[in-house]
Formats: structure tokens, sequence, C-alpha cells
């Protein structure tokens, strides 16, 4: 007989965790290669100005971006702190 397995589908919380995580890890990449398109941009038919309000558009949604994802991963006060680590 084969030995007995967990269950096929991870919890709901877990599952949302996970993918919250995956998506804190692929920020910088996304954002990276969005940076990277104002290159692609012919230097004749686009101001500096417009490059500029790109940038620093994407930088603001990035960061909000970033805040969401870090809420959404910090612990709730219903799940408990592991031993041995301290809140500051």
């Amino acid at each position: 007989m084969s030995p007995e397995r967990g269950p096929l589908f991870l919890a709901r919380r877990t599952y949302r965790l996970r993918r919250l995580s995956d998506a804190a890890r692929m920020l910088p990449i996304a954002g990276a290669v969005l940076f990277a398109v104002p290159l692609l941009w012919e230097t004749e038919g686009v101001r500096t100005t417009r490059a500029m309000f790109y940038i620093f558009g994407l930088w603001i949604v990035l960061a909000v971006i970033a805040g969401v994802i870090s809420a959404r991963l910090r612990p709730t006060e219903s799940e408990d702190i592991p031993k041995g680590t301290q809140e500051r």
C-alpha cells in the first residue's frame, strides 16, 4: 500500500501567501523591464519630459504595489509569533 498523503489542495490562506510572496519576488524584475521601456522609444518623437513622467509614474506605482503586498504579507494579530523572535 502507498503511504498516506497530505491534502491535495493547500489551505486558501497558505496558497494566497505563497502567491503574494511570488509576486513580491517578481516585482523588481518586472520593474526593471518596465524601466527599460523608454530606451525603446524613438528619440525624435519623444520628449524628455514624457519619459521622465513615465519613469516617476512607474516608480510611484511600483512603490504602491510593493506597499500593498508588504501589508498583506504581515502576520495578523490572530497568527502566533514564533518563539525566539521579538516584536520591535
